[in-house]
Parts: C-alpha cells; sequence; structure tokens
C-alpha cells in the first residue's frame, strides 16, 4: 500500500467509526429520478465513457478541479487537495458519488472536514449525459451542475504515485455497465425512492444488522458489528445505486449489508420484502423492514 493510500484509509475508517456525522444537507426530501423536470430524459448514457482524467467547468467551488473517474474509484483534485471515494453509474443515466477519504487537506481554509464530506455541488448529481467529448453532470431536476472537459492532467504530489494520476482505461467489467441491468422478474414491484426510505433489517440474519436508507441519498448501517456508510440513488424499474466507504473488519455473525447493496442494480419489493438484484438479475439480498 502505498502511503497516500494508507492516509486515506486511515482517515476514511476514522471518519465511518466516528459515525459519518455532521455531512452538510444541500436539498431535502428523496433523492429525485434524473426523468423528473422539464429535461425529461437526461440523454445519451454510457458509462463506460465516464472512465478518464476530467477537467471541472462551471463549477464555481472548483474552479481549477479535476474529476477523475476511475474503475474502482473517483477522486477530486482541488482545494482541499486531494478528496477520494466511489461512484457507480448506469446505462439509463444514473449517477451517484461519496467521498469518505482526503489526502492534503490539513492546513487548508475551509478543508477541517474535508474526509468526511461529499462537496455540496457533487451531493446534487443524480445523473450524467454524453455530449461529444463533454460528460454533462445534472441534479434531479436535469439541471446543470458540471461539465465534465477532456485533457486534465493531475499532478501527483509527493505522495502519490505518477501511475494513480495516469488516465484510468476502461475494464472489461466496466464496458458491460454500458448496457442495461437485468430487469426485474414481474413478480416484484419496483421499489420507488420514497418506499426504500427507512430502517432495513435482513430478512434472515443476525439482528444487528441494519440498512437506513435517508432522504438525504445517504444511507448507513452494520454488518452486525462493523459500522458501515454510502450514498444511494434509485430510478425508473427499480434502479438503485449504492456507494460504500470502508468499514472496520471486526468478525462477528454478520449479514453483509454493504456488499448487497454495492452490487446491486435493481431493486423490488415481494410484498413487505426488498429484493436486491444484481446486474444479471440474481438475488444480492433480501431486508424487510425494521420494528
Amino acid at each position: 500500500m502505498s502511503r497516500q493510500n494508507h492516509v486515506v484509509a486511515m482517515v476514511a475508517v476514522g471518519a465511518l467509526m466516528a459515525g459519518c456525522g455532521g455531512q452538510g444537507r444541500t436539498r431535502a426530501g428523496v433523492p429525485d429520478s434524473p426523468q423528473l423536470g422539464s429535461t425529461g430524459s437526461p440523454g445519451p448514457a454510457d458509462p463506460a465513457a465516464l472512465i478518464g482524467n476530467w477537467r471541472l467547468a462551471e463549477v464555481a467551488e472548483e474552479p481549477d478541479g479535476i474529476l477523475r473517474l476511475a474503475p474502482d474509484r473517483v477522486q477530486l483534485f482541488g482545494r482541499c487537495g486531494m478528496l477520494v471515494g466511489s461512484w457507480r453509474a448506469d446505462a439509463g443515466g444514473l449517477f451517484v458519488v461519496g467521498m469518505f477519504g482526503a489526502s492534503g487537506a490539513e492546513g487548508r481554509t475551509g478543508c477541517a472536514k474535508a474526509a468526511r464530506l461529499t462537496p455540496d455541488w457533487l451531493r446534487l448529481v443524480r445523473s450524467y449525459r454524453v455530449e461529444g467529448d463533454t460528460r454533462v453532470l445534472l441534479d434531479g431536476e436535469g439541471a446543470l451542475v458540471a461539465r465534465l472537459l477532456p485533457g486534465a492532467k493531475p499532478t501527483a504530489g509527493p505522495d502519490l504515485a505518477a501511475s494513480e494520476v495516469e488516465p484510468p482505461q476502461a475494464t472489461d467489467e466496466v464496458r458491460r455497465w454500458s448496457a442495461p441491468a437485468a430487469a426485474l422478474p414481474v413478480t416484484l414491484t419496483p421499489a420507488e425512492a420514497d418506499r426504500l426510505v427507512g430502517r432495513w433489517v435482513p430478512a434472515s440474519g443476525p439482528e444487528r444488522a441494519y440498512v437506513e436508507f435517508g432522504a438525504d441519498g445517504e444511507w448507513r448501517g452494520s454488518d452486525g458489528c462493523n459500522r458501515q456508510a454510502g450514498h444511494w440513488i434509485a430510478g425508473p424499474g427499480g434502479a438503485l445505486l449504492a456507494t460504500t466507504g470502508f468499514s472496520t473488519l471486526i468478525g462477528c455473525d454478520s449479514a453483509p449489508v454493504g456488499a448487497w447493496l454495492s452490487s446491486s442494480w435493481r431493486a423490488g419489493l415481494d410484498g413487505e420484502t426488498l429484493v436486491l438484484l444484481d446486474f444479471r438479475g440474481g438475488e444480492a439480498g433480501r431486508l424487510r423492514r425494521a420494528g
């Protein structure tokens, strides 16, 4: 592990053990579908086309920022040094991102909580589209949040290997995302965002494990002994994407709820049971309402 990765890991684990509290609230209510609002459909979408080093445009908070979208992580090079996190996108245009670590934020004005915060402007993003060489990030109403322009060149700095800022390449797995995930079976009812909000526990398994979907687009939970957290978004046809951050690794009788979410592409209701499905339509996990 590089020195930089060690710093990020330690910061992220510390943030999770603190409950990931204190994150700013930029929008009230349930995360919107990208198809809401006057703009209609978000337009052409290809997750593999998001992979790359991008210069941010039309983002006042980061006039010189660079967003690096790699298959296994997202990095934001900007005024608070480097933030790192995870992201997901689908062929329907949904996009979700969550930061969970930072490097180089020490001593910078307004960056004291950078490791525990996804920047406000980035938290607004709900969807994306491809416009020629440009990628466009949109909010839940279809309004512009940021333009991603090609050709950015992040600076590695003293704690980051040069290879870690090279333009990333789409993997075979990412290219598979360019096709729609398997549709929900007819036996399941698509789980809309407002039906997901609240606390869920495994349909069977340890009672201490849980997932709580917040109306602000964040989720928190536990596998039974390790705290977990991330961001989520729901869309048409039961689409569900969620990110996860680092977690402690205490051994116990557990249910891997974080892994269920990070591998889910759709969610449907079987009566009162929430069924999470992977890209091919296989069952990732089952949850029921707590209480």
